[in-house]
């Protein structure tokens, strides 16, 4: 009888699968490339928390705030590009290479990241991939989250659009209680 529609279903959302990925690997990148006290460890993991927490608490928040959901799901992107900046920093601060478009390894890198593969086989890279290289990762998987993360936003609005929000959800169910049940005459 409800009106409220269960959602939340995040965890079978790709974006949320690669922003755990994500935070894994800034976790195990922070720890091992970065030394203590440095800010920057805790900055990074979480903005990567961030940017993974956000849409699970966005595509709950869904039921009952359509708003709610796409303002998370834009703070989860916000904190991913916050986290792409720390990477590029780390990358130019140590004169390590950034790979553009162009380079040979970045292409072949943004293929495997895309296979079903790599979402099985990440955990054994991190051990034997060096800062340069993890750090390259972590930019390109964070560049397909945030592409993922802008069309997710787009079809969250159109969702908004046809749905309405929750308040418009319990009027249209209210109004049509009351034409399958209509009140009942005190006389009779």
């Amino acid at each position: 009888m409800g009106f409220l529609q269960p959602l939340g279903g995040y965890r079978n959302l790709k974006v949320y699968k690669i922003t755990e990925i994500i935070y894994d690997l800034t976790y195990h990148f922070t720890h091992s490339y970065l030394t203590k006290p440095d800010r920057t460890i805790d900055q990074m993991v979480q903005a990567a928390r961030s940017g993974k927490q956000n849409i699970a608490e966005g595509s709950k928040a869904a039921t009952t705030s359509r708003e709610t959901e796409i303002k998370l799901t834009n703070v989860a992107k916000a904190s991913l590009e916050e986290l792409l900046i720390d990477y590029e920093d780390y990358l130019r601060v140590r004169s390590l290479q950034r790979w553009d478009a162009n380079h040979q390894r970045y292409i072949k890198m943004r293929e495997y990241v895309r296979s079903e593969v790599f979402e099985k086989e990440y955990h054994k890279l991190m051990s034997r991939l060096n800062d340069e290289e993890l750090a390259n990762l972590c930019i390109t998987l964070i560049h397909q989250a945030t592409h993922m993360l802008e069309r997710l936003i787009e079809k969250q609005q159109v969702q908004f659009l046809e749905q309405g929000g929750v308040r418009e959800q319990m009027t249209r169910a209210r109004l049509k209680y009351r034409d399958q049940h209509p009140p009942k005459d005190k006389d009779q």
